[in-house]
């Protein structure tokens, strides 16, 4: 969707996003949603590696790709050749923002790092997602999840205790670091609103990793020991968890004393109140093994929709542990917009997740689907003032590509 016709908050913003896999695409994501025009740079050959990913395919179209990439637009473009470099060089020209999530000092060897393209656009927000970020002894090794969600130590607190280390289900490095991104570029772009002024928005996997301990990281600072895997317990609050009802998982949020003490009611064993093992939070973290056993045998009596009821009805916080499908099945989930239905050009129908921010005064642009390997490449040049028959010859050349 051209600039012109974008809506949102960020209309107006142009993007160049030159990433792939899932840190950056989740930073372009969001910008896209949230209005800006995206324009997706991707080599000529294969484009995107999550392109790659064909298991699972819908209409031999990536799925993993279509996900992360729909409100996009596709230009395919030789950056190794000399003739792509200076082509990126013009379009920096009238972009906002430039986003690249390559290795560390991949762009400057490129000719194409934040100095020289700050000579062509004083005022570009460059932002970089790396492994490591852009200064200290690791900045110019690669990022994975994996790899940042163990240097982070989230794997060490992860999974259940006993068991060896377990990674997040979700890639949480990866699509934390895209959400600093679009935070940071947003912050920068108020400053340029204010200032003029261009800069650098630095992230990368290990830090977006390490913010996500921060309860951990005040244990540690605290008492300088490493805390342990809890399950789906809570390290400092009990009980905070998953526990069995006859036919599923239920999650019970006893965050407070007071919930604590309607948890008892709803269970019918108010005598647990004053119960010295369970009296305090600090009481019921000491004897959490005790205090499991003892629910999980309750609860164990009825179903996870007789216990929700029976807590909703108690104003205790609960919800049950839904599988995915049913999780973006939910009427909760429907009613929010969270599930959108696009049609893609060569896979057809299919779904993906929305937008999680909603605005209440700038309209929702509508979704469009993940763009084919270069399927606006001519479409996006034409608006950066490049002539019909110089769109043939870089074609031609094998410096730009279309479908």
């Amino acid at each position: 969707m051209p600039v012109t016709q974008s809506h949102g908050p960020l209309a107006g913003l142009r993007v160049l996003e030159i990433t792939q896999i899932m840190s950056g695409p989740t930073c372009g994501l969001l910008l896209a949603d949230m209005g800006a025009d995206v324009i997706k740079i991707e080599k000529i050959e294969g484009g995107d590696d999550a392109r790659a990913y064909r298991d699972p395919q819908v209409g031999g179209v990536s799925a993993p790709f279509m996900m992360m990439n729909r409100n996009k637009r596709g230009l395919a473009l030789n950056l190794k050749s000399s003739q792509g470099r200076a082509l990126l060089l013009k379009l920096v020209k009238k972009a906002d923002v430039l986003v690249e999530n390559f290795r560390g000092g991949t762009m400057d060897k490129l000719g194409l790092g934040y100095d020289t393209l700050k000579a062509e656009n004083p005022g570009l927000i460059y932002c970089a997602i790396t492994g490591y970020g852009r200064s200290g002894p690791y900045a110019d090794k690669g990022g994975f999840d994996l790899i940042a969600q163990g240097f982070a130590g989230l794997m060490s607190v992860t999974g259940e205790p006993g068991r060896p280390p377990a990674k997040n289900g979700n890639a949480v490095s990866d699509m934390n670091a895209g959400i600093l991104a679009a935070l940071g570029i947003l912050a920068a772009y108020i400053h340029k609103l204010k200032t003029g002024e261009g800069q650098v928005v630095d992230t990368s996997l290990s830090d977006a990793a390490l913010q996500q301990t921060y309860w951990h990281a005040a244990v540690w600072f605290a008492t300088r020991k490493s805390p342990a895997p809890n399950g789906s317990a809570h390290i400092l609050t009990a009980p905070y968890q998953a526990f069995e009802a006859s036919d599923g998982w239920i999650n019970i949020g006893g965050a407070n004393q007071a919930n604590w003490e309607r948890i008892c009611d709803a269970l019918g064993q108010p005598q647990w109140r004053t119960d010295p093992r369970f009296a305090t939070n600090s009481d019921r973290m000491a004897h959490l093994d005790e205090l499991v056993a003892l629910m999980n045998a309750v609860l164990r009596t009825r179903t996870r929709e007789a216990w929700q009821a029976a807590f909703d009805a108690a104003g205790v916080p609960a919800g049950p542990v839904h599988t995915i499908g049913e999780a973006l099945s939910h009427p909760q989930t429907l009613a929010r917009g969270m599930v959108l239905e696009l049609n893609h050009p060569q896979a057809g129908t299919t779904h993906a997740v929305g937008c999680p921010i909603h605005f209440s005064a700038s309209p929702q642009r509508s979704s469009t689907p993940a763009p084919l390997l270069g399927q606006h490449t001519r479409e996006v040049l034409r608006e950066f003032d490049i002539a019909d028959a110089d769109i043939d010859a870089l074609l031609a050349e094998g410096v730009v590509a279309a479908p």
